[in-house]
């Protein structure tokens, strides 16, 4: 076998690093959408802690669930 037409090798260098270079691109597309999601899935999050602790307290629910067990159970029954 002869070896291979540089131009040829040129062209197909060229094609691969263009394809390589728009895999990365679509990747990195994907990771800040990734983390876009879970920053406002945190954000939701935290509302929701928040919107819950508020609700507890306007029910007279104490947030330490450990000291406050055996107190509720028995003192509101």
């Amino acid at each position: 076998m002869s070896d291979p037409d540089p131009k040829s090798t040129q062209d197909l260098t060229a094609v691969v690093q263009t394809l390589l270079q728009q895999m990365q691109d679509k990747f990195q597309t994907m990771s800040d959408q990734i983390i876009g999601r879970i920053d406002e899935m945190s954000t939701r999050i935290d509302d929701l802690e928040k919107n819950i602790s508020d609700l507890m307290t306007q029910a007279g629910v104490e947030e330490t669930e450990g000291e406050n067990r055996g107190t509720d159970a028995s003192g509101t029954a």
